[in-house]
């Protein structure tokens, strides 16, 4: 007989409002998530950093291009909150002068999970289709051992 397994969470509005980021461990056993309450909307994703498994809750959030972002501390990467796609800036031609930017997307690289409030409760829908996502490499049990306890070390200054 197969195991049912559920897939939500829920916590109270009230401790978001206070907090910034609420990190969630191991979301019914089976994801690491992360729930941001930003200019009074909620975000849901996968805790560690697709690109090098960085601790997200420890990131900035800041607009890129008119997108909410959360800025990974470990190697600034841009992960937009509400799609999971990695921001980066491109040029069409490097030798020009001035030498023009834009932001640009690398396409899904976050899970994200879809995040509800009823009567004050918030549910976090873990999303679960089959299709790989690179943030995926980092919900196994050799990086949930791992600490995301221990804030980005700061460079020495030179």
């Amino acid at each position: 007989v197969g195991e049912k397994r559920m897939s939500n969470y829920k916590c109270t509005k009230r401790i978001l409002t206070r907090l910034f980021t609420v990190f969630i461990n191991l979301v019914n056993g089976c994801r690491d998530v992360l729930v941001v309450h930003h200019q009074g909307q909620l975000y849901a994703m996968d805790v560690r950093c697709y690109h090098s498994g960085g601790a997200l809750q420890y990131g900035d959030i800041e607009e890129f291009n008119g997108r909410l972002c959360i800025v990974c501390p470990w190697h600034k990467y841009k992960i937009t909150l509400a799609e999971g796609e990695s921001l980066y800036q491109a040029v069409d031609d490097p030798t020009a002068k001035p030498l023009r930017t834009y932001w640009r997307s690398k396409g899904v690289k976050q899970r994200v999970h879809k995040v509800t409030e009823v009567n004050g409760d918030v549910y976090v829908m873990l999303n679960d289709s089959g299709e790989a996502i690179e943030s995926d490499v980092y919900q196994t049990e050799k990086y949930r051992r791992a600490s995301l306890k221990a804030k980005p070390k700061a460079k020495p200054k030179t």
